[in-house]
């Protein structure tokens, strides 16, 4: 389907055969919602060849539908069924896959003997109760193909449920769980530091094949930081094998996340031996780096007076009375006052001179220099004292607001980490759920760091802006230092998101960047049109790019080779990261720009869509001299797809 040539105005695909004739208002026609075109086409059944809709219950379909589309290609070249193929990006996977089956029970509706058989009322109003919060959210009208009135019949005139088969998976996979039997033992206490160690290092004993325990450096009263490793081949990096790494603890008072990776580690090693697929499937594909103090010098402060004497703020800090998550560089900052220029790359930014001048506390220092160490792809850190998944960016794009939306060039794709993590957890996404004084009602359970409150130096903006690394920041609830009663409740509601979380890495492409001999190119540079994020390769040239489902446009270069484009599309049914490689050429170096002002860098093209958000402070102004609103955010997303975008998804409209 060649997007380019998509337009929005295509009256002919907008009659219903099936409805008596009407008149179409010039309004509606105009924003493709109906058409006064009579269409003389005999319905016909067909087989259903929908790419996007090869899922349903059903083999065949019936052309005209009832949006007078007439054959397969009239529905791939429509806007309904474009929307239907980014709403999981755009509504950050919330109602997924729900939204595109009713959407595609519109657009290609069951045949029989030549009849249509449209897709139940019932189904449509439960969805639009259920999902009309993250179209408001988005500022996004409900689309008009899913109008529960005009496209959809009554159980009386005979209908079927398009997520009958969905809802009948979801039950059995829910039955299957509550038959789990228990299999690890796990003591739900809490633990001093010397448990904690002794309890990584037997952990370790007990399985070594899979783990490996390091200390990536030392506190300030010299404590260990301490972290296991798990992967089928400890201690070494391979090929085309994800990194992750968890941090726990890293305000020494918020505990409940330590803890909470000590359990898990005793839970990966256990239910590897028992046997357990899904923990293998993880451990044997993924290299995971599990740091559950990040701050043990402030956990011990916040230990000495325990549960029930232990304040707000007491051990929040290391020995030396430094935040640790407002301790990291200040890119940021270098971001926003850089990110007009077309020759700034806002990945892999230096840390400035000045930072050194200032106080550096030895923990920050420590997992700076790990991360710079090891190619992460993603990242998770366990707070406390609220109930949330934050994402980046933390800190506020203009320095007078503190609560203000501050999207990264990846948004889409790290609010999609946010949501599986949130999603997974047992009550974070529910809205009937209390929370401790902040609201993330339309969100359910996930906000922008900086639209929730705005600081500089954090770890998640710094892993982003200076490596390859997306972190996600996890709230694990109002009390920062629970009951150990509460422990095991809490364990229950936060382990199906801990491994949902880990195997979430395995999504988007992964690849090789080798020159023409077959060597790895270390520091190649894979960019993503639309994407002012690039990343580099490895130390053997692999990389791994995490990317929501849909068509990307890849480009791999490094200095002195040539540059490679490729065209890839990633459906929403993959459960693994797509292989793309890329071969390059070496060829003559030439001086430009870069070389003055950036050395390491190349130059080409890239597309800013962070500029394209910006409020523009002139009047938008149409053909024929008509101001235009401001529009929303995903306005952009379907100029990107080379698609004028859908008036009739306008809330005003």
């Amino acid at each position: 389907m060649h997007l380019g040539l998509l337009v929005l105005f295509l009256s002919s695909m907008r009659s219903c055969w099936c409805a008596p004739p009407q008149t179409c208002h010039p309004g509606d026609e105009l924003l493709g919602r109906c058409s006064n075109e009579v269409l003389g086409d005999k319905p016909t059944c067909t087989a259903l060849t929908l790419g996007y809709c090869n899922d349903l219950e059903y083999s065949r379909t019936i052309f005209p539908n009832i949006l007078g589309h007439r054959s397969s290609r009239d529905v791939e070249s429509g806007t309904e069924y474009l929307l239907l193929s980014v709403m999981h990006g755009l509504l950050n996977g919330e109602c997924s896959p729900e939204i595109r089956l009713v959407g595609c029970s519109v657009l290609a509706s069951p045949c029989q003997d030549d009849k249509m058989i449209k897709p139940c009322r019932s189904t449509c109003d439960a969805l639009r109760r259920d999902c009309g919060h993250a179209f408001e959210a988005i500022e996004m009208a409900w689309p008009y193909f899913l109008d529960c009135d005009r496209f959809f019949a009554s159980n009386e005139e005979g209908c079927f449920d398009p997520l009958a088969g969905l809802k009948a998976r979801q039950k059995l996979e829910m039955s299957s769980l509550s038959a789990e039997e228990p299999s690890t033992i796990l003591q739900f206490t809490y633990t001093s530091n010397a448990q904690m160690y002794s309890l990584l290092k037997r952990t370790a004993a007990k399985c070594p094949q899979i783990t490996h325990v390091y200390s990536i450096g030392r506190s300030t009263e010299g404590r260990d930081l301490l972290v296991i490793e798990f992967s089928d081949n400890p201690g070494k990096h391979e090929l085309l094998e994800p990194e992750i790494k968890l941090v726990g603890n890293m305000h020494g008072n918020e505990v409940l996340g330590r803890q909470l990776l000590v359990y898990l580690a005793q839970y990966l090693c256990s239910e590897y031996i028992l046997g357990n697929q899904r923990i293998q499937t993880i451990i044997n594909t993924t290299r995971i780096h599990i740091l559950a103090s990040m701050n043990p010098d402030g956990y011990e402060l916040a230990a000495s007076e325990g549960h029930l004497l232990n304040g707000w703020t007491n051990g929040r800090t290391n020995a030396q009375n430094i935040d640790l998550n407002r301790n990291f560089p200040d890119l940021t900052s270098i971001f926003y006052r850089n990110r007009r220029s077309r020759h700034y790359r806002i990945d892999h930014i230096p840390i400035p001179d000045n930072y050194w001048f200032g106080k550096v506390a030895p923990e920050t220092y420590a997992v700076m220099k790990w991360i710079r160490s090891l190619p992460f792809v993603q990242s998770l850190s366990l707070h406390g004292g609220d109930l949330v998944v934050s994402y980046p960016f933390d800190f506020s794009r203009h320095p007078q607001e503190e609560r203000m939306f501050s999207p990264t060039p990846d948004e889409l794709v790290i609010k999609q980490l946010a949501r599986t993590y949130a999603d997974a957890h047992a009550t974070m996404s529910n809205n009937d759920t209390e929370r401790c004084g902040a609201s993330f009602y339309q969100t359910r359970g996930t906000t922008n760091g900086a639209l929730w409150y705005s600081f500089a130096g954090g770890m998640s903006d710094f892993n982003y802006l200076h490596t390859n690394c997306l972190e996600i920041t996890v709230e694990l609830g109002c009390d920062k230092f629970p009951s150990e009663a509460a422990l095991y409740p809490e364990w229950k509601r936060n382990k199906e998101a801990l491994l949902s979380y880990m195997e979430s890495v395995h999504r988007g492409i992964k690849g090789v960047v080798q020159d023409v001999d077959g060597k790895g190119i270390k520091g190649a540079i894979i960019s993503v049109r639309g994407v002012r994020k690039d990343i580099t390769a490895a130390e053997d040239g692999d990389y791994w790019r995490l990317l929501n489902p849909g068509t990307h446009i890849l480009t791999a270069t490094a200095k002195g080779y040539s540059r490679v484009t490729k065209r890839v599309h990633l459906p929403h049914n993959m459960n693994k990261a797509g292989r793309v490689d890329f071969i390059l050429a070496k060829v003559p170096i030439e001086p430009d720009i870069d070389d003055h002002l950036f050395p390491s860098v190349d130059t080409w093209d890239r597309f800013d869509p962070y500029n394209q958000f910006e409020r523009d402070s002139g009047a938008d102004v149409r053909d024929g001299g008509i101001e235009r609103e401001e529009k929303p955010w995903w306005w952009n997303y379907f100029y990107q797809s080379g698609i004028s975008p859908p008036q009739w998804l306008l809330r005003s409209v």
